[in-house]
């Protein structure tokens, strides 16, 4: 209960009741002692003015002591002109221990005498004086003993204390209630649909609907209806994609030897004195090559993740050339191929992954070239400071379009070409990452793309990939 929302907020709903109360109860002890005293004020004025009324003004001690019990003081003092008189009089029990002086008090000096005489002891005489009533005088003073009037602040008090409990009581249940079925309920049935939805986040069928009315538990529903339909659906792809990658490794096998058939079929053919046996020849060799790239880059990435690369001295420019030899045998003449890099650079990288790096980009910037039917350029240059190497891969191709610029690195939704899978850069950003860099584009539009590879050359940077 104390640690449920709606029991926390029973809990303070009682506490500021309560600290209302108290803020109302000292002002009115206040205001119920100053009438007291008026009150007694008042009865001692009637009580002097009986006696200024007899002849002589004396009246018998009997009568006397009747009107101070009647009053309920000890004695009365009535100043009408210059002298002050003591019109009745009994004897006093004890030194006067308080003294009021209700002649136009201001409301912390009511309120401070109410607080220091009801926590006092209570015991003692207080001296009260005010100003008599319909012109009567100048001054009316009274001694009166101060336990009944402590006795009757206690007694209001507790009436008060009484009182604000039960509206304490009554309003915190009405706003427990309140809360239960606003706010808790509410919160409630959001937690019950996320623990749901935890137990089977595929089911579609358990997505929250928004229903709330209140603007911040739909803004909350609303976020959350959202990221469940964002996760069930980043679920349902990465299925698919586990679905394919188990599809692919079972037929991959079998792919293989077909291909291995087709390639020595194709070496003898590439005997033959036939012009246009010969002719041929070399572009079945080709498509057999992308036949087996596509099946060994699906595998690739359907590998729960790729190994660690084993870091070594790399000479940069040997092995670009290998990539852009590689590159001018496939493609078809109309793309110039120029390795810009220092003779002398090396960098710290795995051979094998930077080679399927470096693939990746030239192959996609060639065929987009060849795509468009107009001759083009690809360049790879590198520099290097004291922080890391740098190489660039640039084209003078017809750039990426708006969608394959927005899903670049997105598996199987950022391919350029009819048919492609868009597998490509997202090998090649993940090896790069292995390696502790960065791929990026730098650049793309109809003056050509460019693509930048950082490399650290930090010894933790490095280390850190490797793991």
């Amino acid at each position: 209960m104390i640690n449920s929302l709606s029991g926390r907020f029973l809990i303070l709903t009682v506490i500021g009741v309560m600290l209302a109360e108290v803020m109302i109860f000292v002002p009115s002890v206040a205001r119920y002692r100053e009438d007291y005293l008026n009150q007694k004020l008042e009865k001692a004025q009637i009580a002097s003015l009986s006696v200024l009324a007899s002849e002589s003004n004396r009246i018998s001690p009997q009568l006397a002591g009747e009107l101070l019990q009647n009053a309920g003081v000890y004695n009365v003092v009535l100043r009408r002109n210059e002298a002050s008189q003591l019109v009745l009089s009994s004897p006093v029990p004890g030194p006067v221990t308080t003294m009021v002086d209700l002649r136009d008090p201001s409301a912390w000096y009511l309120i401070q005498g109410a607080m220091m005489q009801l926590l006092g002891p209570g015991e003692g005489v207080i001296r009260a004086l005010g100003s008599p009533t319909q012109g009567s005088g100048i001054l009316i003073e009274v001694a009166m003993d101060q336990k009944p009037l402590r006795d009757a602040m206690v007694d209001y008090g507790l009436r008060i204390l009484v009182l604000s409990l039960v509206i304490s009581v009554i309003a915190a249940a009405l706003l427990f209630l309140a809360v239960r079925r606003v706010m808790v309920r509410p919160i409630t049935r959001v937690v019950d649909h996320m623990a749901a939805y935890a137990q089977a986040p595929e089911d579609v069928r358990l997505i929250i609907e928004p229903q709330e009315n209140i603007r911040e538990l739909r803004a909350a529903e609303d976020a959350l209806a959202g990221m469940q339909r964002q996760l069930t659906g980043s679920l349902k792809q990465k299925e698919r994609l586990a679905q394919l990658g188990g599809a692919v490794a079972k037929i991959s096998h079998d792919l293989r030897n077909i291909l291995t058939t087709a390639t020595l079929l194709v070496d003898r053919m590439e005997s033959s004195e036939d012009p246009t046996v010969k002719r041929t020849a070399p572009k079945l060799v080709n498509s057999l090559s992308r036949a087996v790239n596509l099946c060994e880059t699906t595998l690739a990435f359907g590998k729960a993740e790729e190994a660690a690369p084993v870091l070594n001295l790399v000479r940069l420019a040997h092995l670009i050339d290998d990539v852009i030899e590689s590159e001018r045998l496939a493609g078809d003449g109309s793309v110039t191929l120029i390795d810009d890099v220092p003779p002398g650079m090396s960098v710290r990288a795995d051979s094998e992954q930077l080679y399927r790096v470096f693939s990746n980009l030239v192959r996609n910037a060639r065929q987009a070239i060849e795509a468009s039917g107009n001759p083009g350029t690809i360049t790879v240059k590198a520099q290097e400071d004291d922080q890391q190497w740098e190489i660039l891969v640039c084209d003078t191709g017809p750039g990426l379009p708006p969608k394959a610029q927005e899903h670049l690195f997105t598996p199987f939704e950022g391919g350029v070409r009819k048919g492609g899978t868009g597998l490509g850069l997202v090998i090649a950003a993940d090896l790069v990452r292995g390696h502790g860099g960065q791929l990026m584009l730098l650049k793309t539009g109809e003056e050509g793309t460019e693509f930048a590879i950082r490399l650290p050359k930090g010894a933790a940077e490095l280390s850190q990939a490797a793991e």
